[in-house]
């Protein structure tokens, strides 16, 4: 069975062009990406104004101005302060879940829109806070937006695009998202500087302009082909659509691939009881792992407190805060060349290379930091430098291997049937080991010190060894037939192939 799926990829390759069509609303979807860029941008940046910390986090300001004797590794540990970080995520995951019921009935578009109109609300209430309660408030119902857009446009992203540039396309997202941060620290680099403290005020109210983009852009955007079969069954109109963002007349080998593939959805009414499946298990372990693995890379550290964590080694708010724009401009820069390389390298390529530029990068942050870092003072000026450099070379190896990448392979992997499932798994995962790491975090640094650049190292490590092991390459496999990929692994067809002899058995 597997040289016949096999036979049928090689045999037909999908016709068809990068049309304008699909690249206006995969810019418009990828927006999606630049609402969750700019939370993680901006909640970092503010929490390191102080004004912002006056206002609502006495305590914290008092320490680090008043409280010369704690140390340097522990002056922002309050959980007050995490939950404001934090408390988006819980939301995201729990509202991920919902966000499949939609995506699977109502199509992707609803989604888009229902993510894109959250996240404004929460950016409107963020703005005008006028305590701690109103600001979380916020922060939930901005969560509540990334939970849908993040559920649903990596989806849409790799429905829409050619097989042969579902890389550089899905890719798109996690550029976006770096847009959004590299946004975020520049409104946080000049609201820092006015005067009368409410600068923050300005950072956190800016989200509503990439959440209205969304919001708009979502209403003219159409849906997929796979989903207009998924939810009418409705040939016609999914020929159409094919032929449309496709640039051609001629779509039937890839329209015939995603009859089958819809018929065979149809026929499952409780895709999360489906997906525990045997036969399912490679996508599961990968839905669980990729998510979980990008979150230990230690990324979101360095996003959501960049700029507290280069005052903790030295550098002035203000540098602090220039510091963060330059490394999402590494970042950002990373993730375009990613987009450009995908398709042509593959996506084991650029996990593996990337895992191993930031494992050592790590592995030396960590060294210098230990050596020259201690309870108390700083830095010195050289040291706080070649350690911001170790850092750009750390965020460029993450941006152009497990960001765009945790994404794009998780969207591509599911077979239709349990797509929505297995894409709310893969942000509820994101989601939970975001909260953790977020909530975590700021008390392990107090702990751990320089430790907690091995301690991040080391799941580097360990999650390049799991992709050079276990992640098969994907790249210009149709997604309709992406089964074929698990069923010439060394080792999950030995999975799959005892789930399908089971099943013979019983027959």
């Amino acid at each position: 069975m597997a040289a016949g799926v096999a036979m049928v990829s090689q045999k037909g390759e999908y016709k068809g062009r990068m049309t304008p069509f699909v690249i206006f609303s995969c810019m418009v979807a990828a927006t999606g990406g630049v609402i969750f860029g700019y939370d993680i941008g901006i909640s970092g940046g503010v929490t390191s104004m102080e004004p912002f910390l006056k206002k609502f986090f006495p305590k914290v300001y008092h320490e680090m101005k008043e409280d010369t004797k704690i140390s340097n590794y522990c002056k922002f540990d309050n959980q007050l302060l995490t939950s404001f970080t934090s408390s988006l995520y819980v939301a995201g995951l729990i509202a991920s879940f919902f966000a499949s019921s939609v995506t699977r009935k109502f199509g992707r578009k609803p989604s888009i829109l229902a993510g894109g109109a959250a996240f404004l609300v929460g950016a409107a209430l963020g703005g005008a806070a006028l305590n701690v309660y109103m600001l979380i408030l916020g922060r939930v119902l901005l969560g509540i937006g990334v939970g849908f857009a993040n559920q649903s446009v990596p989806l849409y992203l790799s429905e829409m695009a050619p097989p042969k540039y579902r890389g550089a396309i899905n890719n798109g997202f996690q550029l976006c998202v770096g847009i959004g941060v590299l946004s975020a620290n520049l409104i946080n680099f000049a609201t820092e500087k006015i005067k009368d403290g409410w600068g923050w005020r300005i950072s956190l109210s800016m989200a509503a302009v990439p959440a209205s983009i969304l919001t708009l852009g979502s209403l003219f955007l159409p849906d997929t082909p796979n989903s207009l079969l998924q939810r009418h069954d409705d040939q016609h109109q999914a020929k159409l659509m094919l032929q449309r963002i496709r640039g051609i007349d001629d779509v039937s080998l890839e329209l015939d691939d995603l009859v089958k593939a819809s018929t065979g959805s149809k026929s499952v009414e409780h895709p999360f009881k489906q997906i525990i499946r045997r036969k399912y298990r490679p996508q599961l372990v990968m839905a669980i792992m990729i998510p979980f693995f990008q979150q230990v890379t230690g990324i979101n550290v360095i996003s959501f407190y960049a700029p507290v964590l280069f005052r903790t080694i030295g550098l002035g708010e203000s540098a602090a805060l220039m510091s963060a724009v330059i490394t999402s401009l590494v970042g950002t820069g990373s993730t375009f060349i990613s987009m450009l390389i995908v398709d042509r390298m593959g996506r084991r390529m650029l996990f593996i290379v990337g895992g191993v530029q930031m494992f050592v990068s790590q592995l030396m942050i960590g060294g210098f930091v230990a050596s020259q870092l201690g309870d108390h003072g700083g830095m010195s000026k050289g040291y706080a430098l070649l350690v911001l450099f170790l850092i750009f070379i750390y965020v460029s190896g993450f941006a152009w291997s497990w960001g765009p990448l945790g994404w794009l392979v998780p969207s591509e992997i599911f077979p239709l049937e349990i797509r929505s499932a297995g894409q709310s798994i893969v942000v509820a995962v994101n989601f939970l080991f975001t909260f953790i790491v977020a909530q975590t975090f700021l008390a392990m640094l107090c702990c751990f010190k320089s430790g907690i650049f091995f301690f991040f190292g080391g799941w580097v490590a360990a999650m390049t060894v799991f992709v050079y092991l276990l992640l098969p390459e994907t790249k210009n496999v149709p997604i309709e037939l992406m089964e074929s990929v698990w069923r010439d692994h060394w080792f999950w067809k030995r999975i799959i192939e005892t789930d399908e002899e089971g099943k013979k058995d019983t027959v």
